[in-house]
C-alpha cells in the first residue's frame, strides 16, 4: 500500500467514524432520551400531558430520528468501501441488511407524525396517542431484526481485517445475537420486558458500536494490505 493509499484508507475510516458518531448520538437521543422523558407506557394521561407540555422535544426527537436513519443509509456504503477487500460477499451482506432497515424506520416514523396530528387537532385523545406510540414501538421491534443482522457480517469483517481492534468485531457479532434475542423474547413472551435482561443482552451491541464509532473517528483504520477487486 502506497503512502497515499494509506492516508486515503485512514481517512475513509474517519469518515465512517463520523457518520457512525452522528448515528449513535441521534439514535441515543431519539430512541432513548426523548421516550424516557415523555412516554409513560402504563399511564396514557401522563404521556399526553408530557407530550403536550414538551411538544418541541417530541418534534426534536422525530427530526433526530430522521437524521439518524439518513446517516445510517450512507454509513454501510462507506464501510463497504473500507472492508470489501477483505471479503466482498460479507461486505455486501452487511450493506443489504443495514439498508433494508432504513425504509422500515422511515415508514415507522409516520406513527409519531400521527401523534402530532392528534395533538394539533385539539382532540388530544390519549388512547389514540398511545395506540400510535405502541405501533411505533412495535415497528422498532421489527426493525431490530435488521439492526442486529447487519452487525454479524460487519463484526466478522472487523475481526478478519483487524483494521480496528478485533475485540470490537467480537462485540459486534455478539450484538447481533443480542438484538435477535430481544426481538424473539418480545415477540414470543408478553412479560419479556419485565424480566430485566433486555438491557444486558443489548450491552455487547452498544459497546461494540460505540467503541467502533469512536475508534474510527479518532484513530481511523489501521493500514492493511488491500487486494485488488
Amino acid at each position: 500500500m502506497t503512502e497515499e493509499s494509506k492516508i486515503t484508507f485512514r481517512n475513509t475510516g474517519r469518515i465512517a467514524g463520523l457518520l457512525y458518531f452522528v448515528v449513535v448520538i441521534t439514535g441515543i437521543f431519539s430512541l432513548g432520551y426523548v421516550p424516557s422523558k415523555l412516554i409513560v407506557w402504563d399511564n396514557p394521561s401522563a404521556t399526553l400531558t408530557n407530550i403536550v407540555n414538551a411538544e418541541f422535544l417530541f418534534r426534536l426527537g422525530i427530526v433526530s430520528g430522521l437524521i439518524c436513519y439518513t446517516f445510517f443509509l450512507f454509513l454501510p456504503l462507506v464501510l463497504y468501501k473500507l472492508l470489501k477487500s477483505f471479503n466482498k460477499t460479507y461486505a455486501l451482506y452487511m450493506v443489504v441488511l443495514a439498508i433494508v432497515s432504513v425504509p422500515i424506520s422511515f415508514v415507522n416514523m409516520l406513527n409519531k407524525f400521527a401523534v402530532l396530528s392528534i395533538i394539533s387537532s385539539g382532540q388530544q385523545q390519549k388512547e389514540e396517542i398511545m395506540f400510535y406510540l405502541n405501533q411505533y414501538d412495535f415497528g422498532n421491534l421489527i426493525v431490530q431484526i435488521f439492526w442486529g443482522l447487519w452487525l454479524f457480517p460487519f463484526g466478522y469483517l472487523v475481526f478478519k481485517s483487524a483494521i480496528i481492534p478485533r475485540f470490537l468485531g467480537v462485540l459486534l457479532m455478539l450484538g447481533c445475537v443480542g438484538y435477535l434475542i430481544n426481538f424473539f423474547g418480545n415477540a414470543l413472551f408478553s412479560n419479556y420486558s419485565e424480566l430485566g435482561i433486555s438491557s444486558y443482552v443489548r450491552l455487547p451491541a452498544s459497546l461494540g458500536e460505540i467503541g467502533t464509532c469512536l475508534w474510527l473517528l479518532i484513530m481511523g483504520a489501521k493500514d492493511k494490505v488491500i487486494t485488488a477487486d
